[in-house]
């Protein structure tokens, strides 16, 4: 789990995964907090769900490395209002990936920013993360303006047509944090 000022990350899990393709009520359900009937926000299907899915069934010692579910903790109700994490642990440069996406009836409240630079100094927690890189749309300028609120900046092309891609590399004079296995403890 991963806490931010308002938000709790938790990470998911098989069970979790799986009720999550149940419905917005199975999830809730599982989770014990509230899961609003519009899940999931835009950007993440069943098809991610499945694939998530897929990864932690063939590689358990990677849960940490994929989706969170973004729980509000302050200011009413604990509830879910996003989702997001890693696309995977750190590749052969020391690199991850981190995406989010954010219910509609939450955004614009600074919870994408929050979850985001969560994610930043989780992975950075990690000695073998050397930057953490994130990709979006040219017309996404909210998402553009977390990643930069987060100390990410403009690489160039993403990896698909239309995409563009920061990075956000480890400060010269920051440390990890500590030197955790696998998975990811927040």
């Amino acid at each position: 789990m991963i806490e931010t000022r308002r938000l709790r990350l938790l990470p998911a899990t098989l069970a979790s995964l799986r009720a999550e393709l149940e419905g917005p009520t199975a999830l809730a359900s599982l989770l014990g907090v509230s899961v609003p009937a519009n899940w999931p926000p835009e950007l993440y299907d069943a098809a991610a769900v499945e694939w998530t899915l897929r990864r932690l069934e063939a590689e358990p010692a990677t849960a940490g490395w994929w989706t969170y579910y973004f729980v509000r903790t302050s200011g009413g109700e604990e509830g879910v209002v996003g989702c997001g994490g890693y696309k995977g642990p750190p590749n052969e440069e020391g690199l991850v990936e981190i995406g989010y996406s954010i219910l509609p009836q939450h955004q614009r409240q600074g919870f994408a920013t929050e979850a985001a630079a969560g994610l930043v100094r989780n992975a950075f927690t990690h000695s073998e993360v050397h930057g953490v890189v994130a990709e979006t749309l040219p017309e996404l300028v909210a998402s553009i303006g977390v990643l930069e609120k987060c100390g990410f900046g403009f690489v160039g092309d993403g990896s698909e047509p239309g995409v563009i891609r920061y990075h956000r590399r480890r400060d010269p004079g920051e440390p990890p944090t500590t030197s955790l296995p696998h998975p990811i403890q927040g």
